[in-house]
């Protein structure tokens, strides 16, 4: 990154707005900071998110400039990534070598990273990638996608993250539908069906495969049959007790300082903004949030060279948003990464809409 940075980069029109309301976030994050600075969590937290900052703005100039190139290339090293991820995390559950205490957490496959649900959430983009390549017929090696896809969802599945397969289906349903809508061709519109489809048959024959084996059945029935039980805990309780507390303390708490005060993170994103970063941090992620998604759905529709990509990077993105109400991502690195890839997909639409306007 330093040396991308001075070897030179543009900075387009589009890009402006997102600058402004990324670093607005930090700024409210570091005042609210002030009353703390000799706490070291506060301040780690602070530095973290200065570092996600830093990543966020990095993509979003990155990807403004030779998008389609560097958009599938990003798309390529992700799914490698989430192959990485799920066969990692396939062997930690099945504890083969020993590997089940690096790989797997309570039972459950993490892969490379410490918490199944970060796991599972982490590998949809992936997933949505190959289900795209095999729908649209962009790819040439259909096994080897087709292969990757089932790897990808038996990470997922062996993850047990109910949150996870509810992004999975949503994303799933919320791609086929930008694809469907925006193509005018009936052709390709049956071309996706037939695709659809098969990608489905795919993850059904797996799931179908998978449960037949006790174990896997007897887990996946307890997460499923615990839904709710663990959400009768004080988390939503207590997000409710802070608003109005939140609403007396235009500095929030401080970072990381809720969980002194409720025991618990917040478990949500939207609260952690206002709690973490005060009013107006608060206010400017949920103005980031909405800006975002209105251009994330605008690039998925409007005629564009980056409209297939934008018709993956979106919906992954999309899916986190929807989990942040009861998840904290806001520290989860690739969420800056698919940030800064909507936003520097629609700086280069707006300069390339803007040279053409000109000719």
């Amino acid at each position: 990154m330093p040396l991308w940075f001075i070897c030179g980069f543009k900075i387009y029109r589009g890009f402006v707005l997102y600058f402004i309301l990324l670093t607005v976030y930090l700024l409210a994050g570091f005042i609210a900071l002030i009353p703390y600075w000799n706490e070291p969590d506060p301040v780690i937290f602070e530095i973290q998110s200065l570092y996600l900052y830093i990543t966020a703005i990095f993509f979003g100039l990155f990807f403004a400039e030779r998008t389609v190139e560097r958009g599938e290339l990003c798309l390529k090293a992700y799914t490698v990534a989430c192959l990485v991820g799920a066969i990692t995390g396939i062997v930690g559950y099945f504890n083969i070598g020993g590997t089940g205490e690096v790989f797997a957490t309570y039972g459950r496959a993490a892969g490379t990273f410490k918490d199944p649900n970060v796991f599972g959430s982490f590998e949809i983009m992936g997933a949505l990638y190959c289900i795209q390549l095999i729908m649209l017929r962009r790819t040439r090696h259909y096994l080897a996608t087709g292969l990757s896809l089932l790897i990808i969802l038996a990470g997922i599945l062996f993850s047990f993250s109910r949150g996870s397969y509810a992004m999975l289906v949503l994303t799933t349903i919320v791609m086929i539908g930008f694809a469907f809508i925006a193509t005018p061709s009936a052709r390709v519109r049956r071309q996706i069906l037939v695709g659809a489809i098969i990608a489905v048959a795919l993850a059904a024959v797996l799931l179908v495969a998978l449960l037949s084996v006790d174990s896997i059945r007897e887990l996946l029935t307890q997460r499923t049959q615990a839904v709710g039980e663990e959400y009768q805990d004080p988390r939503f309780e207590n997000q409710m007790r802070s608003l109005p507390m939140l609403l007396e303390r235009p500095l929030g708490f401080g970072p990381l300082r809720f969980r002194l005060i409720f025991d618990l993170e917040p478990h949500s994103s939207f609260v952690n903004a206002f709690a973490s970063y005060g009013w107006l941090g608060g206010f400017s992620f949920i103005v980031l949030v909405g800006a975002t998604i209105f251009v994330g759905i605008r690039l998925c529709f409007v005629n564009s060279p980056y409209r297939t990509m934008a018709q993956v990077f979106f919906p992954a993105l999309l899916g986190f948003f929807i989990q942040g109400f009861q998840i904290d991502i806001d520290h989860w690195r690739h969420v800056y990464l698919m940030l800064g890839a909507i936003w520097g997909m629609e700086a280069a639409r707006q300069h390339q809409a803007g040279i053409e306007t000109a000719a």
